[in-house]
């Protein structure tokens, strides 16, 4: 038996369109199925939790939406250690862009993840709470606030928007970043602390992470003007800002960060800092492409 939990507003719809794909999928294939959704995200857990403590043979669980469900699905897959994937259908999609997954390869995933074991894989814990893809404080976190309260644009183009309203305000703040080995005091305009290699739909902020290698890729965007961060910002979505001299990456299993700012992990809204979070090992289980 399998969980199919469907997001019926992600991508603007996409997600009741492929998940009703899904479904045709798994009954083609004889693969016993309930699905699993809600008016919310808080009834879309509730449903789970409750169909998985009915279910303990359950084989896995296949989500249909995008971050913002994957969020959901972690906190509840992990504590029950069942396997989970993804199904691309949100407007960001980025974990499942990191196990390398996409729209186009729906076939292959579905026929890999109903036919083949799954890998474990490394995920972040902060302050309690399971994130798959980065944690992140600073200008991003402010522009994830800022467009959360938009009604448009829609899409990606929100987070365009909302970047250009808030960076002719926006000033650098100190930060003090607690590491395995080392405490870094320093200003900061950006600090990622990445699992997977990307976030806001495609910024490669850390092209370098791995989700299997026990450690965070943590990185430190120093003050530059702002002149220089729109030259450089189009970069990140080529993973060559990493090369800039006010970009510093480091690798840690466990950071702490203090600042008066807020953080986000995977796209939701963790709360005011301090936060500490950890790379646990090996403590999900999903499908690789």
């Amino acid at each position: 038996m399998w969980a199919l939990v469907i997001n019926p507003v992600s991508g603007h719809g996409k997600g009741t369109t492929i998940g009703t794909y899904v479904a045709g999928f798994l009954n083609q294939h004889k693969k016993s199925f309930t699905i699993v959704t809600g008016k919310s995200s808080i009834a879309m857990g509730d449903h789970l939790r409750t169909f998985l403590e009915k279910n303990p043979d359950c084989e896995g669980i296949i989500a249909v939406g995008g971050d913002g469900l994957m969020h959901i699905v972690l906190q509840i897959a992990v504590p029950y250690q069942i396997p989970f994937t993804i199904i691309p259908a949100g407007t960001g999609n980025d974990f499942v862009r990191t196990l390398g997954w996409s729209s186009e390869s729906l076939d292959a995933q579905l026929s890999t993840v109903t036919s083949t074991k799954p890998s474990s894989i490394d995920l972040g814990l902060v302050d309690g709470e399971w994130f798959g893809a980065i944690l992140s404080t600073g200008f991003d976190s402010i522009v994830n606030e800022k467009a959360n309260t938009m009604q448009w644009p829609k899409g990606p183009m929100k987070y365009n928007a909302a970047i250009a309203m808030e960076l002719p305000r926006f000033k650098p703040r100190h930060y003090e970043i607690t590491l395995d080995d080392r405490t870094i005091s320093t200003e900061a305009m950006l600090i990622a602390v990445a699992n997977g290699r990307s976030y806001g739909g495609g910024m490669l902020v850390c092209p370098n992470a791995e989700i299997d290698d026990g450690v965070f890729d943590v990185m430190v965007l120093h003050p530059i003007s702002k002149l220089e961060f729109i030259k450089v910002f189009p970069q990140v979505f080529a993973g060559t800002h990493v090369t800039h001299p006010a970009v510093e990456i480091v690798r840690s299993k466990s950071v702490r960060i203090e600042s008066t700012a807020v953080a986000y992990a995977d796209g939701e809204r963790v709360g005011q800092l301090p936060v500490a979070a950890e790379c646990i090992h090996n403590a999900g289980q999903t499908w690789v492409a």
